[in-house]
């Protein structure tokens, strides 16, 4: 099962609110289309100009297309000087997800404690007690995921709790039936 550079889309779909010059950049290597429209919900949204923050706190929900990023708080922090989170003219740093964190793309999902977006690095990590990543009925776990959203380059750690070891389950031809090729 090959790891999808999109599963990292939902987080970095998040610049095209505030900055969607570096997005059309960013969204050209994750495959994203700067031209749909993304919706985020949350129960309470919280801007802190003078520490350069967005928070939306209480069943977060963001979706792009057919990406859903789901989770209890995701905390969206901009470049001092970088504009402002109001006027959608900021320059984004990196996001933070966390409280049962889920994200979807159309074949893959992905399930964690945590999450953080380095805009600059374009570097994603999901961590938690477990992180699931399932294609079809394909399943790979570990507790730590990270995927350079630049190279597509993408390492499983595993947890303690497993002996050490990651895992995974493959069913020969459901990736490519996930897929549908």
């Amino acid at each position: 099962m090959k790891i999808l550079p999109g599963m990292a889309a939902v987080l970095a779909a998040l610049v095209l609110i505030a900055a969607p010059a570096a997005a059309q950049d960013r969204a050209t290597g994750l495959k994203l289309d700067s031209d749909k429209p993304i919706q985020i919900e949350s129960n309470k949204l919280e801007v802190r100009e003078a520490e350069n923050v967005a928070i939306f706190t209480g069943n977060v929900a963001v979706q792009q297309d057919k990406t859903v990023l789901k989770a209890g708080r995701m905390r969206v922090y901009y470049k001092k000087d970088g504009g402002s989170a109001t006027t959608g003219s900021a320059d984004i740093d990196r996001l933070e997800v966390d409280g049962t964190v889920y994200v979807r793309s159309e074949t893959q999902e992905v399930t964690a404690d945590k999450g953080v977006y380095d805009m600059g690095r374009e570097m994603l990590v999901l961590s938690g007690d477990k992180v699931v990543l399932t294609e079809g009925a394909n399943v790979i776990v570990g507790c730590k995921l990270t995927v350079n959203t630049r190279s597509g380059l993408a390492q499983l750690e595993p947890c303690s709790s497993t002996g050490g070891r990651v895992k995974m389950l493959l069913t020969p031809g459901e990736s490519r039936a996930g897929r549908g090729n």
